[in-house]
Parts: structure tokens; C-alpha cells; sequence
């Protein structure tokens, strides 16, 4: 007996229909549903402890995307032949997710909730993940755990001037923008993506265009919603404890001095952060021993609230940061490139407390990364990798593989930059990225993408103009209706904010964004200031690091490897490769080579790779050899491979034999061939016929030998 789900339907504009049913699958989680487009389905549940544990102020919020190989009929790789570790992709759906949801809980829940969103059967064509956030919203909005939902979230591409609502991933590849928006019904969240060079009003329109999408996928929950009797009341809760009368005391005591600290306009970020940690311990001092023993952490939580409000109130009445720059400044940069002198190329940028030590490395086809996912597959020949070791803030922390925010921001970074990278055989090279934060205080991820403009300009990369990366933060207060946007926030700015925003781009438009926003009804004129200041910002940026390099060199280092690619026709590429690679691999040992062989239409594109301009030239010889077709009167360096009594078979091109005959070696009479030629020796030949039915060729030596003159 099959079990009748509760359904609810929409559609998006261009007639495709989503479908978000529950109650059949997973019904002992607080909440599951399954979101279905064509024949693509996720299954997202929600599962949320009933207590809070104990001495926990914060919400212990755990959000998983995981792709089953079984959804696409595919088998995982690997030797165990199960999912593993997830992939980067299926960890930045999961952050994508994650800080659509995050917001939207009560302040003071503090219950460990675990959101998982799995693809159980994958349409061809459909992305997933453009409905994992739809997926996990309608989980919680059929369950009682409180959330100030629904959400949703929708990626819109722009292509041909228009923008398309979840478009498949096949058009996608035309699009000059492509974002993932999420947001409620009154407000954007969250906004990532990257562009070609698109404007700051073009970003704006597909924000709005998504946003209205949007709205129809938070109605369709809120009716789900309401036909689910278990979703009608929220379930009850008190995670924590306060002590009114001690937290107005906390502000009395402390406001002032902290919105004094606050305009003292100190740039040593761990200067400020010792002296609010002052004010707080004077605080403690006032307190009895059972007193303060008692109360610690209800009164740094009232502090840190306390830090919070008189920041925000000193920027918005005073107008001035916490390091005492104006609201548009950016902090002083400096910039070096060719700082590492072994890597092929390499550049630091700093900008205030922040700094990026970037290395680029170039290596050919074989380096490139392979995808094997669930849904995408495929290779990549540009790769960007961002470390943020605990040294950099000051802090111990374990040295180890890349955390999901690193994953997260260097994703950004490489989005920002590759479409400057230049393709085809404009770039023979796979290149890895790789920037290493060394000192962090805010926007680091926007660093990474102005050292990695440096680091592709030392290492000879032609790139087609430099981009900059610039952070954007907000303070708001809804009571005045006063705000402030921030160019280039520090990290306290970031934690004390409404707002994180970075925006990279050339001087000719914006490349890629993130954003996410942590207060309700921003509006778009807020948005569009943000997005004129932060293009101020990045002409800004782009200025300073014009005073370190300009463009890229006009060549590579010395010890870069050379790549030169050669064409063939399609069928001579068994040739070159040889039986079981036999003339490949020999190929590449006498010239001291990597060779690849690649496949494209009717053509072999074989790209051949060495420090050795030499070594490059004698490969290529090689080959041209191999392709080469005997012409008839045409003279050739052969090898002898092998002598018989009549005559020996010379080796003229690679694989290509022809008879020289006895009588061909020289105009005198021989009468053993071993008495002038032996195997291996390397003689001049001239082809001068080949056998129209066999094919087989003859040579001759004497040809090229003067005739002995005539006896009388």
C-alpha cells in the first residue's frame, strides 16, 4: 500500500514545474521533503535536538549536501567503489545553504540542528543544486523547529540579454552572468556568483529578477505549511538563562568607554582588541569574587553586546572606523612581485593587516584536475587554492586539510580571475594558484584575487586585464534610518556588521561576488551605493597595484617548461603513440619530453613540454616524422636497421622502411654488403620509386655519389 504525500506545485516561467511534496519519505526526522524538477529530486531532512547543551550561547547548525552516484546511474570512483569524503562542490552547496538558513533561526535557539540534503535521482540536464536550499527551507517549514522562514534560493544566468531562472546546465556555459540569490519572501540573503565583466545595474536586475522568483517558492511553502498539522505550532524552548538587572548594569558601566575606544582610531587590531578586553576586566574587577565567579559569562555576553552597539552608534554618528579611516578609505597597500625566486611566479599583497603570499605554478595537460561527480564531470586547467593557517590571526590552531571556509574562499577567488585567464592556444598550461594568508584582518579572500593578478603577471601569464577585489560592509540602524557602507572592512567590522560583501572585477565591470546579509530590509538604493563604492574601491585597488607590474612579461622565466602544441591528422595519432605507447614513451626518453596526445575532431593536438627549447625541437622532429609521407625524390638521413645478403633496410622516417638495394650502394660493384655498411650506421639516401601494388620503397645511395668517370 503506497502512502499518499502531501504536495504542493509551481511553476517557473518558462513552464517547468517544481513539485515539493512530504509525509512519504523519512518521517521519523522533525521534518523532511523532497523537492522534485523533471527528474531531479532531492530529499532534504531536519533533525534538531529537543535541549540545548549545556554552557552553549551559539546554535550548533551542522548543513550537508551529498550527491548519490546511484541518482545518475554512475558508479563511484575509487578502489571501496562507496561516497566518501564530499567533494569541493558538494561542500560549497553545502555553505551556500548554510548561510541562506543560518540567519533566520531565533537568537537565543541554541539546539544542535543537523540539516542533510541528498540527490537521489539526477536529470540530465537539470543543477541540482539551485534547489538545495528550496529542499532544506521546506524541511523546516514542515516541522516544528522554530525558523523565521521559508527561504529559497534560485540561480539566474543572463544570456542573450535575459535572464533565466534555473537554467539547465548546458545554456549556462552561453551566460555573461550567472548568480545563486537566496532570500524570503521581503528580503535577499545571500548573493554569490561570478560574471563577465557585467555592470553594477546588470547585477542589480538579476538580483531583483531572482527575487521575484523567489517569492513564488516561500508562498508554495507557506501553503505546504499549512497542510501540515505537526508544522501549526512551533515547539517550546528556553536555551537561556539572563539576568536582566546585571545586563543594563554591564552597559551602564562599560557604553561609554567603549564608544570612546572605539573612535580612538587605533589600526593594531590586537591594540583595540586588548583594550575593550580592558574595559570588560575593570568591570569584573567591580564585581565580588562570588559575584563575578558566578556571572563570567553572562557578562562577557552582555559585554560583547555592549562592543557591538557602541561601534556600530560611533560609525554611524561619527562616521569615522575603528582604525580611524573614513567610510570609503581603503587601507594603505603594498605589493611586490618575483618574491620567490624558484617558482615560476609569485607576488605578496598587502593591504593593512591583511596579506597574501601567492605562488603560480605551470604545468601541462597531465596536471590538469579531473571531475568525477555525481552530476558534473569533466577536467579543469585552472586551479586556485587558499590557506588560512591559525598564524595569521595570531591564534594555535590544528595545521591540517582545508576547512570548508577555505574551500569556500578560494572558490571565489578563482571564479574572480578566470576570465581573465587567457584559452585555447593562447594558453597551453594547466595553472595552480596557490595563496597562502599570512596575516588576516578582513578580506582576505579579496587579497588573494589582487595576488593572484600579480603572481599570473610575474609568471608571464596573458592575461587580459588585472583584477582587484575589494570587501564592502554596512551598518544600519532601522530605528534612525542611518547607515553606513564601509569599503574594505576590517574583520571586526565584519563580526559587528550587517553586511559582507565583496565584489571583484576589472576596471570594465565586475567578475564575481559574494554577499551575505545578517539584517532584514536592505534595500536595493543601500545595495546600489554599495556596489558605486565598492567599483570606487576597485579602480582604487587596481591603481596601487599598477605601481608593482603593469602587464604580464613578455616572456616566461628560464626554468618555466615550455609547451608547443603540434597538429596532426587523426589518424597518425596510433602512430605516434605505438603499440602499447612504445614510440611515445621512447619518444620522450631520447628527448628528455612530456607528450600528450589528445583527440579533438579529426585532428590529434599533441602538446609536447620541456625547459628545453632543444629538446622541444628534437620531439617535434620526431613527430613530423612519424606524419610524414615518403615523397619520391626526396632525400633522407636514414638508419640501417638491418643488413641482407642483397642489400639493407634503412629506416628513412620513424616506422618507415625502404630497401636499399646491393646494387644501389655505390656505382663499384659490391659483393658484401657488411663490407661497407653495418647496422646502426646513419647514411644519406634518395627514395626513388615505390612498388605501386606492395607499396614497398627504394632507395639509393650512389645517386648521391659521383659517377666515376668512364675508362677509355
Amino acid at each position: 500500500m503506497s502512502v499518499q504525500a502531501i504536495t504542493k506545485t509551481f511553476q517557473l516561467e518558462d513552464g517547468r514545474t517544481i513539485s515539493i511534496e512530504t509525509g512519504k519519505l523519512a518521517k521519523q526526522a522533525d521534518g523532511s521533503a523532497v523537492v522534485k524538477m523533471g527528474n531531479t529530486m532531492l530529499l532534504a531532512t531536519v533533525v534538531s535536538a529537543q535541549e540545548a547543551k549545556e554552557d552553549v550561547d551559539f546554535l550548533p547548525l551542522s548543513v550537508d549536501y551529498k550527491e548519490k552516484y546511484a541518482a545518475t546511474g554512475k558508479f563511484p570512483g575509487g578502489f571501496f567503489k562507496r561516497e566518501g569524503r564530499p567533494s569541493e562542490y558538494e561542500i560549497l552547496i553545502s555553505r551556500l545553504v548554510d548561510r541562506a538558513l543560518r540567519p533566520l533561526f531565533p537568537d537565543d535557539f541554541h539546539a544542535e540542528t543537523q540539516v542533510i540534503i541528498q540527490l537521489i535521482s539526477g536529470g540530465e540536464d537539470d543543477a541540482p543544486d539551485a534547489l538545495a536550499a528550496l529542499a532544506a527551507s521546506s524541511a523546516l517549514a514542515v516541522s516544528d523547529i522554530p525558523f523565521h522562514g521559508p527561504i529559497s534560493e534560485v540561480r539566474v544566468a543572463r544570456i542573450d540579454g535575459k535572464f533565466v531562472i534555473n537554467p539547465g546546465l548546458a545554456i549556462t556555459e552561453d551566460a555573461d552572468l550567472e548568480l545563486i540569490v537566496a532570500g524570503s519572501a521581503d528580503n535577499i540573503m545571500m548573493v554569490e556568483g561570478e560574471m563577465k565583466e557585467v555592470s553594477e545595474t546588470v547585477m542589480l536586475e538579476a538580483i531583483k529578477a531572482a527575487h521575484e522568483a523567489i517569492k513564488i517558492q516561500c508562498q508554495a511553502q507557506v501553503e505546504l505549511a499549512e497542510m501540515v498539522e505537526k508544522a501549526k505550532v512551533k515547539r517550546t524552548y528556553c536555551h537561556e538563562n539572563n539576568n536582566e538587572e546585571l545586563r543594563e548594569q554591564v552597559k551602564t558601566a562599560t557604553y561609554d568607554a567603549c564608544y570612546k575606544l572605539a573612535l580612538e582610531g587605533n589600526a593594531d587590531k590586537h591594540a583595540r582588541s586588548e583594550g575593550f578586553k580592558a574595559i570588560r576586566d575593570a568591570f569584573m574587577e567591580t564585581l565580588s569574587e562570588e559575584v563575578r565567579e558566578e556571572n563570567e559569562t553572562l557578562v562577557k555576553r552582555y559585554f560583547h553586546d555592549v562592543e557591538k552597539v557602541a561601534v556600530r552608534n560611533a560609525i554611524l554618528n561619527e562616521r569615522i572606523r575603528l582604525d580611524g579611516r573614513k567610510l570609503d578609505q581603503v587601507r594603505p597597500i603594498w605589493s611586490e612581485v618575483d618574491y620567490l625566486p624558484s617558482t615560476h611566479g609569485s607576488a605578496i599583497f598587502t593591504r593593512g593587516e591583511t596579506q597574501s603570499l601567492v605562488t603560480v605554478t605551470l604545468g601541462n595537460k597531465m596536471n590538469e584536475q579531473m571531475i568525477d561527480g555525481a552530476v558534473i564531470e569533466g577536467s579543469s586547467k585552472f586551479i586556485l587554492h587558499y590557506n588560512f593557517p591559525g598564524f595569521s590571526t595570531g591564534e594555535v590552531r590544528r595545521f591540517g586539510s582545508p576547512g570548508r571556509r577555505e574551500i569556500g574562499h578560494g572558490n571565489l577567488a578563482m571564479r574572480a580571475l578566470k576570465f581573465v585567464i587567457p584559452e585555447g592556444d593562447d594558453n597551453p598550461y594547466t595553472i595552480r594558484i596557490v595563496s597562502d594568508i599570512l596575516e588576516s584582518n578582513g578580506s582576505s579572500s579579496m587579497a588573494t584575487v589582487c595576488g593572484g593578478t600579480l603572481a599570473l603577471m610575474d609568471a608571464g601569464v596573458k592575461i587580459s586585464k588585472p583584477v582587484a577585489g575589494i570587501a564592502m560592509g554596512l551598518i544600519t540602524d532601522t530605528e534612525s534610518g542611518k547607515y553606513a557602507v564601509l569599503s574594505d572592512i576590517l574583520g571586526d567590522e565584519d563580526h559587528l556588521g550587517d553586511m559582507d560583501f565583496k565584489v571583484t572585477g576589472t576596471a570594465d565591470g565586475i567578475t564575481a561576488c559574494q554577499m551575505d546579509i545578517k539584517v532584514d530590509g536592505l534595500s536595493y538604493e543601500v545595495l546600489e551605493k554599495a556596489l558605486e563604492q565598492a567599483r570606487q574601491g576597485r579602480i582604487h585597488i587596481l591603481g596601487e597595484m599598477a605601481k608593482t607590474i603593469t602587464e604580464p612579461r613578455a616572456d616566461y622565466k628560464d626554468f618555466v617548461p615550455r609547451i608547443e602544441r603540434v597538429v596532426i591528422p587523426k589518424e597518425f595519432i596510433g602512430a605516434v603513440i605505438g603499440p602499447g605507447g612504445k614510440v611515445i614513451q621512447e619518444m620522450q626518453r631520447e628527448t628528455d619530453t612530456v607528450i600528450v596526445i589528445e583527440e579533438v575532431g579529426n585532428f590529434g593536438m599533441i602538446d609536447i613540454s620541456s625547459p628545453n627549447k632543444t629538446a622541444i625541437e628534437a620531439a617535434k622532429a620526431k613527430i613530423k616524422g612519424i606524419v610524414a609521407v615518403p615523397e619520391v625524390g626526396e632525400v633522407y638521413e636514414g638508419t640501417i636497421k638491418s643488413i641482407v645478403p642483397f642489400g639493407a633496410f634503412v629506416e628513412i622516417l620513424p616506422g618507415k622502411d625502404g630497401l636499399l638495394h646491393i646494387s644501389e650502394i655505390d656505382w663499384k660493384r659490391i659483393e658484401k654488403v657488411e663490407d661497407v655498411l653495418k647496422e646502426g650506421d646513419k647514411i644519406e639516401v634518395k627514395l626513388i620509386g615505390v612498388d605501386e601494388r606492395s607499396g614497398k620503397m627504394k632507395l639509393s645511395r650512389k645517386v648521391l655519389l659521383p659517377r666515376p668517370e668512364k675508362k677509355n
